[in-house]
């Protein structure tokens, strides 16, 4: 009897070459570019109702404490259903798990459009937060399923981009499509994209069997009891409060930025903020493809806080329309570089068999910072005089290398950490 290799437990129809190592070790595939491409309308979806679903809450009439509860009932929902997903994540076909949450991203976004009351409209946000924990768990361990461990970075890199990608593209489509054909009707704009998720499921040759099913039964074996490592992966925990705490700056800018130059009277173009971002993400992706792989956490963490006190100074000055340019800059370098190296490093340290919970943690602190970041940044706008809004975000700083710090030193072997 032969031992078992990665060939023995890799799809067939993941190598195009016929067992080359060559086409072992190509980036991009097929089935790779359509999980990508799914990974973008998923994203694009949700993050087109980021910015607009409390201006629609407030025309069903909802007040200040319901409109900001309405807007965080996603990412809630979202994280305590998280640990479930990523549990079947790694015991199902992923196939069939994207397929129900791509399914309930559509049923979402067409109930926003029916919805009569707020009460209804709480309804259909839980339910596209259930819908974004299967689909977001799914795709991303899909992905690293079918990526040699020797690209993993630069796998990871370029699904980061087109997560980070997607929610620079989303909340400017919403507000644009808002103001020219209402809230409910951008809203159908999301569900056609929610459809086309759909169908780049559909159309992936690999089914996505678990890891545990192709090495047998006995991979996964033992009763089932109750433990932290069941909900999250414990090794990636401090990742994933890294990147919540690059990540909640970033959030509070995407709900307060029109309050804060209003509040200002910044004569700027604030939506300039998003396309910046995107444009210069998408460049950086492509000349930067192989630092994920080649560069450390340490570097990165280096990086990102620098660029992320330069991108909150330039909020904070806003004194034309190129502090919001180069703050848009500056924002790729903070949390678009950080949202792909700790998705990366996650999958790394777990490894393939618990890159389903690697991936459900890591994705729990985008949930955070997606429900902190404006939540915070309703206090700071509510309480503090304007002018220190963005410069008290700076706090988070410290606090993400006060996380690092220990981590590092308990992987100390590792030189990439």
């Amino acid at each position: 009897m032969q031992p078992m290799t990665r060939d023995a437990i890799t799809p067939k129809d993941s190598s195009e070459g016929g067992g080359s190592r060559r086409s072992h070790d190509r980036l991009i595939t097929r089935d790779i570019a359509l999980i990508m491409a799914g990974t973008f309308f998923y994203m694009t979806s949700s993050m087109m109702g980021t910015p607009i679903i409390a201006g629609f809450s407030q025309s069903l009439g909802a007040n200040g404490a319901i409109m900001g509860f309405i807007a965080g009932a996603l990412s809630l929902s979202s994280l305590v259903c998280r640990p479930i997903a990523g549990n079947l994540s790694d015991r199902t076909s992923k196939r069939r798990l994207a397929v129900i949450g791509a399914s309930l991203f559509l049923i979402a976004n067409l109930w926003y459009y029916f919805v009569p009351n707020t009460g209804w409209l709480l309804c259909a946000r839980i339910l596209n937060g259930i819908g974004f924990a299967c689909i977001s768990v799914c795709m991303s361990t899909w992905l690293s399923m079918l990526l040699p461990i020797s690209r993993m970075g630069a796998g990871m890199g370029l699904y980061g981009t087109m997560n980070a990608l997607a929610q620079a593209v989303g909340p400017d489509l919403g507000i644009r499509a808002s103001r020219a054909i209402g809230y409910r009707h951008t809203f159908l704009i999301a569900a056609g994209l929610a459809a086309c998720i759909i169908v780049c499921v559909l159309l992936i040759k690999d089914g996505g069997v678990p890891v545990r099913e192709r090495l047998g039964a006995h991979a996964g074996g033992g009763r089932h009891r109750l433990h932290l490592d069941s909900l999250f992966e414990p090794k990636v925990i401090p990742l994933a409060l890294i990147f919540m705490l690059f990540a909640i700056p970033y959030f509070a800018n995407q709900a307060f930025i029109v309050e804060y130059a209003a509040a200002k009277h910044a004569h700027v173009i604030v939506s300039l903020f998003f396309p910046c971002y995107a444009l210069t993400l998408l460049v950086s992706r492509i000349l930067l493809r192989n630092w994920f792989d080649t560069k450390s956490f340490l570097f990165f963490m280096i990086t990102g806080t620098v660029c992320q006190v330069l991108m909150l100074g330039s909020l904070a000055a806003m004194a034309n329309n190129w502090f919001i340019v180069f703050a848009g800059i500056a924002t790729v370098g903070a949390y678009g570089m950080m949202s792909s190296i700790t998705q990366a490093k996650a999958v790394v340290i777990a490894g393939k068999a618990r890159s389903g919970m690697a991936n459900t943690t890591y994705y729990a602190g985008i949930d955070l910072g997606m429900f902190l970041g404006p939540l915070i940044g309703g206090f700071l706008y509510g309480g503090l005089p304007i002018s220190w809004f963005y410069p008290a975000l700076l706090v988070t700083m410290p606090l993400a290398w006060a996380v690092y710090i220990p981590f590092h030193r308990m992987h100390g072997a590792r030189k990439d950490i």
